[in-house]
C-alpha cells in the first residue's frame, strides 16, 4: 500500500494558517490577476480542443473520452464566466484533479507538486510515531477501518466505522487516504487533533491523539474448551505466516482438534503473507486472483504440501478486517474449508502504483484488485461471512460504542463474545445458519 505526504501539503486547497510555506503558495494563487486566469483558462480550453480534434480526426475510436473533455471544457468556461466571484483557477484545478481520483476508489489519490514534495520528505523522515489505526474513505470522508490494541487511537476511544471529519485541523472531505495516513504519523509524543463523527451522535467530537511508537503485530492465543484452540492475528507483517505455522503445530501437539482463527480488526500487513497463511489451511482450489487493466492476471492456487492445519477451523471476521486478512478469509470460506463467522469485511485488498507527472505532481492509482475464489472483487464488495453474527449480540439498540467483552485473567478472548460463541457452536457440530454471499 502506498502512503502519501504530510504536514502543510493540504493548505493549498484547505486554506489553513497552520500550513507555513504552503500558505504562501495559496496566497500567491489568490493574487493571480484576472488576466492571468483568463490566459490559463484559454490555454486549457485550447489544449482540450486540440486533444478533442485529434479524436474527431480519427486518432482514437473511443469518443467517450472526447465527450468527457468537451464537458470539462464547458464547465471551466461557465465557472470563469458565471461564478459569483472571480474564481481562483489554481484552486479549481487542484480540486478537480483531487475529485477525479476520489471518484475512482477510496485508495486512489492525486498529489499536487507541493503535496508530492511533502510526501517524499515524509518517506525520508525518521519519525516513527503512529496513531495505531488503519483508515480508508467512506461517504467522502476519511473513516477508521480498525484500531490496534493499546494504540493511541484505542486509548482515545476510536472504533472501526468512526468518520474523521477533520485531521490536524484539515477537513478530510478532499483528503486522500495517503494524506490522512501522513497526518496521523510523526514523532512519538506529538499530538494530532481529530474531529470524529460517530454512529449515533450528529455532532462531531474533538479528540487528541498522542502519537506513539507501535510494536510489531502479535499473535494472541487461548484455549476455549478442551479441544478448541484460539488464535488471533493483529497484522500480517513479514514472517507472520511462519509464526502461524509454528503455532498451529504447537496446538496440534497439545491435543487441539479444532481452531478459532480470529481476523477481526486485522487490517495491516503484506498480501503475500496473507496468501501464504491461506495456504496453511486450504489443500485445493484457488486462494485468490489478482486482475487489472495493465496487470497480468495472476491466480494463486492452493498446494496440499503447504497445508499445516487439516482439522476443523472457523474464521472470525468483522468490518475491521481488511487487506491480507481478507485474502485468508475468502480463501477458507470460498473453498468450503471452514466457516467465516461475523460481519462483511471492509474491502481494501488491492494494489496501488505511484505515478510521477511531468509538473512534479503524482498519482496514487489502484492498478489491480484481488478477487475471491468465486470471482468477486474484494475491494468492491468485501468478503461476506458464511455465517453472519451481530457483534452486539441480541441487543435491540445499537449505540455508538463498540461491544466490549473483557477477557478473563490469563485469557486472550472472552467466551461471552457473540461471534466467538457462534464459532464454538459450529465447531461443536451445531448447524450453521448460512448467509448468502
Amino acid at each position: 500500500m502506498v502512503l502519501a505526504g504530510e504536514g502543510g501539503f493540504l493548505a493549498p486547497f484547505f486554506g489553513s494558517a497552520r500550513a507555513g510555506s504552503c500558505c504562501e503558495v495559496l496566497e500567491k494563487g489568490k493574487s493571480m490577476s484576472r488576466l492571468t486566469k483568463k490566459i490559463a483558462l484559454t490555454l486549457s480550453v485550447l489544449i482540450l480542443g486540440y486533444v478533442g480534434m485529434g479524436f474527431v480526426l480519427g486518432k482514437s475510436n473511443d469518443d467517450k473520452t472526447y465527450r468527457a473533455l468537451t464537458v470539462y471544457s464547458e464547465v471551466l468556461q461557465h465557472i470563469q464566466r458565471d461564478y459569483v466571484d472571480d474564481p481562483d483557477m489554481h484552486q479549481v484545478t487542484n480540486g478537480a484533479l483531487h475529485g477525479l481520483l476520489d471518484a475512482l476508489d477510496p485508495q486512489s489519490g492525486y498529489l499536487s507538486p507541493l503535496e508530492y514534495t511533502d510526501y517524499k520528505q515524509k518517506l525520508e523522515s525518521k519519525g516513527k510515531g503512529s496513531a495505531g489505526m488503519t483508515v480508508s474513505k467512506r461517504f467522502g470522508y476519511i473513516a477508521v477501518v480498525s484500531v490496534m490494541p493499546d494504540s493511541p487511537a484505542q486509548k482515545a476511544g476510536l472504533h472501526d466505522g468512526d468518520v474523521l471529519e477533520s485531521i490536524a485541523g484539515f477537513t478530510s472531505s478532499q483528503m486522500s487516504v495517503g494524506q490522512a495516513q501522513a497526518l496521523l504519523a510523526g514523532e512519538p509524543g506529538a499530538i494530532v487533533k481529530v474531529s470524529v463523527i460517530r454512529r449515533s451522535k450528529p455532532e462531531p467530537e474533538e479528540l487528541n491523539l498522542t502519537l506513539a511508537k507501535m510494536g510489531p503485530p502479535r499473535l494472541l492465543e487461548d484455549k476455549m474448551q478442551d479441544d478448541i484452540a484460539y488464535l488471533r492475528v493483529q497484522g500480517f507483517d513479514t514472517g507472520m505466516s511462519k509464526q502461524i505455522r509454528e503455532k498451529l503445530a504447537q496446538f496440534e501437539k497439545q491435543g487441539a482438534k479444532k481452531l478459532i482463527f480470529d481476523l477481526r480488526d486485522c487490517s495491516t500487513g503484506d498480501i503475500a503473507e496473507g496468501i501464504s497463511t491461506a495456504q496453511l489451511f486450504v489443500p485445493s482450489g484457488t486462494i485468490s486472483t489478482l486482475k487489472g487493466q495493465t496487470v497480468s492476471t495472476d491466480t494463486v492456487a492452493a498446494e496440499a504440501a503447504k497445508v499445516a492445519w487439516k482439522l476443523p477451523v472457523s474464521v472470525l471476521i468483522s468490518n475491521g478486517t481488511a487487506g491480507a486478512a481478507e485474502i485468508v478469509a475468502s480463501a477458507i470460506g470460498g473453498n468450503h474449508r471452514g466457516e467465516t463467522v461475523g460481519e462483511r469485511t471492509f474491502g481494501t485488498a488491492s494494489v496501488q502504483k505511484l505515478i510521477q507527472l511531468d509538473d512534479g505532481a503524482a498519482l496514487i492509482l489502484t492498478v489491480a484488485n484481488y478477487y475471491t475464489p468465486d470471482g468477486k472483487s474484494i475491494a468492491a464488495e468485501g468478503v461476506a461471512p458464511t455465517v453472519e453474527v451481530n457483534p452486539y449480540g441480541d441487543e435491540a439498540a445499537v449505540t455508538d460504542e463498540e461491544p466490549s467483552y473483557p477477557a478473563p485473567a490469563g485469557h486472550a478472548v472472552s467466551p461471552t463474545d457473540p461471534t466467538v460463541k457462534k464459532a464454538i457452536e459450529i465447531l461443536n457440530g451445531a448447524p450453521a445458519a448460512r448467509k448468502a454471499a
